[in-house]
């Protein structure tokens, strides 16, 4: 498992950064500054999840754990939930198409989703 969780976590990473660059350079030339802020927190909690990702990979090498596996779920969770559910919104923005509603419940759901990730990992360090 924990090959995945660094291949996916790499990706992710790789991603966020790829992401942060149109948002730096190509979003702000399109939308207003509380938009690319928006756009600019999908990406800063996508590099931190997809970190707490690899860590969660190493971690899992050393020693398997079920926790340490649905930490890892969460945070790949919280990831589409949390950032997908940003970008989404800046995405409707930049095409002037704001009327859509739900979204934005979406992505407490992904904040929770990355809490009980972090809360999955502290009780896998707390029973190692």
């Amino acid at each position: 498992m924990h090959k995945i969780y660094l291949f996916i976590g790499t990706l992710l990473a790789g991603l966020a950064v790829i992401l942060g660059a149109f948002g730096a350079h190509g979003l702000k030339k399109i939308v207003g500054p509380e938009t690319v802020n928006t756009y600019q927190t999908g990406v800063q909690y996508q590099m931190y999840h997809a970190f707490a990702l690899i860590m969660v990979a190493i971690m899992y090498e050393r020693w398997q754990s079920s926790l340490l596996n649905y930490a890892g779920i969460f945070f790949i969770a919280g990831i589409v939930l949390f950032s997908g559910s940003l970008y989404l919104l800046a995405s409707l923005k930049a095409m002037n198409k704001v009327g859509v509603s739900g979204i934005g419940m979406i992505t407490p759901i992904g904040g929770l989703l990355f809490i009980t990730g972090w809360v999955l990992l502290l009780i896998a360090i707390i029973k190692k």
